[in-house]
């Protein structure tokens, strides 16, 4: 893909006006044609196609950080950098952070050996505040693996508040961020109302009941339009934008 979808590029230069003081936020993934987002377990699935993917890569250098979950982190090992664009070709790279009440996050995963290896930027890591000796004591690792380490006391059972990550990314300078997944992240995101770009990728492909697959809260789509679809490839891309 020599450029993205006519109609993203609108998308992402349309000035959402937000009232709260957080990042504009994106939430893009990839799906089945059952809607299925991941293998049996969360087993990483490849849905997309080359030319979505150089687009999924395009869209990472419009943000400022691109948040995944860390069950995603650990079944999948993401780099989320850019390395599917044009080489020789100037962008920027966005700041991964990672939700982890827990910090279970692997301190020999790619995104700290990337940061390590000056191939990547810091990874940021949001954590519940605990007085648990044993996150505790990960955390401290992750800390001296180069990961930055970012406390929340805000838990709403699976992990901190949306709307208060948001805040805290925020106050940190984080202007825009793409939200990947997996599950769980979606359907959090998506239920907080706080989503102003939706853009999902459908693949030819069916995954089955096994599959791990997603809810999209009515009540806080009808924020979004529908914008185009456009095919990209092998594959579908579907846009949605704030209203």
């Amino acid at each position: 893909m020599a450029k993205p979808p006519s109609f993203l590029t609108a998308i992402f230069e349309e000035d959402i006006k937000i009232k709260e003081e957080r990042p504009k936020v994106t939430l893009t993934f990839a799906q089945s044609l059952d809607a299925k987002i991941a293998g049996v377990g969360g087993k990483q699935l490849i849905l997309s196609g080359r030319e979505s993917m150089v687009m999924t890569h395009w869209m990472r250098t419009v943000h400022d950080g691109i948040l995944v979950g860390v069950g995603t982190a650990l079944n999948d090992d993401p780099q989320l950098n850019t390395r599917h664009l044009p080489a020789g070709v100037p962008h920027s790279l966005p700041i991964p952070v990672v939700m982890d009440r827990r910090c279970r996050l692997a301190v020999d995963c790619k995104l700290i050996r990337n940061y390590a290896e000056g191939r990547g930027k810091q990874p940021w890591v949001i954590y519940s505040k605990t007085e648990d000796t044993e996150v505790l004591e990960r955390k401290e690792k992750l800390e001296s693996s180069g990961a930055k380490i970012i406390e929340s006391d805000e838990n709403n059972g699976f992990f901190p508040g949306v709307s208060g990550v948001l805040r805290t990314l925020y106050s940190l300078g984080i202007r825009s961020l793409m939200v990947e997944g997996g599950a769980q992240i979606i359907d959090s995101f998506a239920r907080s109302g706080l989503v102003d770009r939706l853009v999902v990728t459908v693949a030819p492909v069916v995954v089955g009941p096994l599959g791990i697959g997603y809810t999209l809260d009515p009540a806080s789509l009808a924020r979004l339009s529908f914008q185009a679809t456009e095919g990209v490839g092998i594959d579908h891309i579907i846009g949605f934008l704030s209203k």
